[in-house]
């Protein structure tokens, strides 16, 4: 295992490794935030709310 580590240098591994996750978790959370499923920030029933939103509270004769 040591002469791998003569190859390469281990800062650079290190870093890379903590970038490349780094850029991975932000990929996966705004994967996640794109879904109507999975948002946290708006909520599950986003979609349906958002139908609802659409509706009018005044009669069709006032518009």
């Amino acid at each position: 295992m040591h002469r791998m580590w003569m190859i390469f240098d281990p800062r650079r591994v290190l870093v890379a490794n903590a970038a490349f996750l780094f850029v991975l978790a932000l990929f996966i959370h705004f994967v996640l935030l794109s879904s109507a499923t999975y948002n946290w920030i708006d909520g599950p029933n986003a979609a349906a709310s958002a139908a609802v939103s659409h509706s009018s509270a005044m009669p069709a004769s006032r518009q």
